[in-house]
């Protein structure tokens, strides 16, 4: 008998430990606040991914997703530079305008069933050694190309070979890394295709669209492009008349003139074809990236309340759906996508950086008020401009170049 009875001692106090464990995760899910019950269950829902992911690449199965998950509690994940020093757009330095709550900085996308790795600047240099990087489209496009710029800057010397005056523009800007010989630029092309009006001068009250041509600008520059992310679509929601080579055939939200409405979707759809087709037919290898549509979270379609995104942290998994606008941008970018990759067997790799749900799902990173400096200094307003659409700098839209590093990387 006595040499049972340690197993015997081991067998109770296991019981026991086992019990408390099980008492102290029951009061952690009805009694924690949640970001609480984020800092203690995320490390072991990582664990599990991984290892699934390991299993699931061991067995020949791909099962990452980056485009489907939720955003967990990760203290100081997004806190990796300093959006003055790396030059953002003043309207996405939200630090410096004086963003009181930084809570937007502490979290994670976390996709369904791996783990998306933290941005390694080091690593994209080399992935991209001697290449032409162009991001192409609309102020989303800029977002995340400074947000890139700003990514990589804190790993290698760089400098600005040009960026416009105005600081409000930005319409065409380029960075080197000359260490590595990798060029990042940034073309203004909120169609796409080549327009005229207001995408070129904001006073100006139209919009003039040639869907059978790309924008001049980047399509000069194209047969120089190892990598292209494309990025477009709240343009294409703006009143505009379409142009067909030398014809109207047809206008978006403009019932004065006597023509045929040919909607956002048609248009949207032609000038990724368009520009699919300039980027395929050079011979030049390139991978090009279709970005989808990243929504607003303008409450009540109001861009002059100062409350319009004023929410302090992500909305949870199924708390946010995408509405029907969303959703039908979303699947026309890869639809498109699926159909290039299709049509072209070369040395052009056509890819998706699916980020419509993971941006849709983060209200509370966006400037706000805070796209102009210290806007409450003289007390609070019923209306001042907001910005609810793009993504403090540094901030979630970061999460959009760590998809596309493992895009860059997964077939190399």
């Amino acid at each position: 008998m006595a040499a049972w009875q340690p197993l015997h001692s081991l067998s109770t106090t296991a019981w026991l430990a086992a019990g408390f464990l099980s008492l102290a995760l029951l009061h952690l899910l009805c009694c924690s606040p949640p970001v609480t019950q984020d800092a203690v269950f995320t490390p072991l829902l990582q664990y599990v991914n991984t290892t699934h992911s390991f299993l699931s690449s061991s067995s020949g199965r791909r099962s990452c997703d980056y485009s489907e998950g939720r955003w967990v509690w990760a203290p100081g994940h997004a806190r990796r530079y300093n959006g003055t020093a790396c030059g953002v757009k003043e309207g996405q330095d939200c630090l410096r305008n004086g963003r009181p709550d930084t809570g937007y900085l502490d979290w994670r996308w976390q996709p369904a069933g791996c783990r998306l790795p933290a941005f390694d600047a080091r690593a994209f240099l080399s992935a991209v050694r001697g290449k032409h990087v162009a991001f192409i489209g609309d102020s989303m496009a800029r977002n995340q190309a400074e947000s890139l710029f700003c990514l990589l800057s804190a790993a290698a010397p760089h400098r600005v070979v040009h960026r416009d005056p105005e600081p409000h523009r930005r319409q065409f800007v380029r960075w080197a890394f000359p260490t590595h010989g990798v060029t990042v630029s940034l073309y203004w092309a909120p169609y796409l295709a080549r327009s005229a009006g207001k995408s070129e001068n904001y006073s100006m009250p139209y919009n003039l669209v040639y869907l059978d041509a790309p924008a001049d600008r980047w399509a000069a520059d194209a047969d120089t492009m190892d990598v292209v992310v494309l990025s477009a679509g709240h343009w294409l929601l703006n009143s505009a008349v379409y142009h067909n080579g030398s014809g109207v055939i047809g206008v978006h939200a403009h019932p004065e003139l006597n023509r045929t409405d040919i909607g956002y979707a048609s248009p949207f759809r032609q000038a990724y074809r368009t520009a699919v087709e300039r980027l395929s037919r050079s011979g030049r290898p390139r991978a090009v990236v279709l970005a989808t549509f990243s929504p607003t979270h303008f409450e009540n379609n109001r861009m002059d309340d100062p409350a319009a995104c004023a929410r302090k942290e992500p909305y949870r998994d199924g708390e946010k759906e995408l509405n029907r606008l969303e959703e039908e941008l979303r699947s026309i970018v890869v639809e498109e996508a699926e159909a290039a990759a299709r049509m072209n067997g070369g040395d052009v790799r056509f890819e998706v950086l699916d980020v419509t749900k993971l941006a849709a799902m983060r209200p509370d990173g966006h400037p706000g008020p805070y796209m102009n400096r210290d806007p409450f200094a003289h007390g609070a307003r019923e209306r001042m401009q907001t910005d609810c659409l793009h993504f403090c700098l540094p901030g979630p839209v970061d999460t959009f170049n760590e998809m596309l590093q493992q895009i860059l990387t997964k077939r190399r």
